[in-house]
């Protein structure tokens, strides 16, 4: 055998041993990330494709949505408890997050589509006309929920929602996980590899000015984040939102439920000026509270303004 054969024959068991072992990693990470942070809920069918949902409580029904890169878990770690006294609370994992799989055929699950999907998962709840509450991304799933099922909703309350285009590109991470190719190879290689305290750190980030509660990481299970299947879905449907929230803009006058908007002002991922002051105007019915030196995790920061505003939403369609 030549020396440029035998080369390439070393470079490709090398490939291949790095390879194998990533795959191999990647997938033990994920089965030991599911073992410590099993699903908390019930599995309901919506149409064939199973949906992670957690349920609470007794009252009138409010769905909550959950934002990027998260799962039910940032609700059920305390503002789903604190709703739950007087509300029927029904938490929900999106699509290809948490444990709620990805959308056949799908990539990515556009905003409609959640929408469509979570509001079929909480009529077969028995949750017809529920209360929505959703958080960032989560908010702009509830908005579609508003635009495009309006007869399946009674009021909207949105926590720092991304809801109005923005300047800013893609970051290189999401760039790279989003890609046709490399995509798959980036995704694997971070399940494989990044340990879970980097997202327990980005967690902190996102809390920022406030710290996180005490065990929250603990509970909201940072792993999960890192499993092949949800960065390569929570990267695709963070590449796509901009252009489909621009789509959804024109949409939002129709919005007739009570709609309470909250927003802090000290949040640096979704901005308050680019985002809610905008949608209150858009929306000619909504309330915009502006939380002082809050940041991106009002529910968390602020749970008793977040359930005055169920409150009042609940009240202005005569849940309450």
């Amino acid at each position: 055998m030549s020396p440029l054969a035998t080369g390439l024959v070393v470079l490709a068991l090398v490939l291949g041993g790095g390879t194998l072992a990533t795959l191999v990693k990647a997938a033990r990470h994920e089965a030991r990330t599911e073992a410590t942070f099993p699903p908390q809920g019930r599995i309901v069918t919506v149409d064939g494709h199973p949906v992670h949902a957690y349920v609470s409580g007794a009252g009138p029904d409010v769905v909550l949505i959950h934002g990027a890169s998260g799962n039910l878990r940032d609700y059920t770690f305390d503002l789903a408890g604190r709703l739950s006294r007087h509300y029927r609370v029904i938490a929900l994992d999106r699509p290809g997050l948490g444990y709620t799989p990805r959308l056949p055929g799908a990539e990515p699950a556009s905003l409609e589509a959640q929408a469509r999907l979570l509001s079929g998962a909480a009529t077969a709840l028995g949750a017809e006309r529920p209360l929505v509450l959703g958080h960032s991304y989560g908010g702009a799933v509830a908005l579609a929920w508003a635009v495009h099922v309006p007869d399946r909703l009674s009021a909207l309350v949105l926590l720092g929602a991304a809801s109005n285009p923005w300047e800013a590109g893609l970051s290189l991470y999401y760039r790279l996980a989003s890609h046709p190719w490399l995509g798959p190879v980036t995704v694997a290689l971070i399940a494989a590899w990044v340990p879970d305290r980097v997202v327990t750190d980005a967690v902190a980030e996102v809390f920022e000015p406030q710290p996180p509660p005490r065990g929250y990481a603990a509970h909201f299970g940072p792993g999960l984040a890192l499993r092949r299947a949800t960065l390569r879905e929570n990267a695709l449907q963070r590449a796509a939102i901009k252009d489909e929230i621009i789509g959804m803009v024109p949409r939002y006058d129709a919005i007739t439920v009570p709609t309470e908007i909250l927003h802090g002002t000290a949040d640096r991922t979704v901005g308050l000026q680019i985002h809610s002051e905008p949608l209150a105007r858009q929306i000619a019915h909504a309330r915009l509270t502006r939380l002082a030196g809050v940041g991106h995790m009002p529910h968390h920061a602020e749970p008793e303004a977040v359930i005055e505003a169920v409150d009042r939403a609940a009240a202005s369609a005569g849940l309450r």
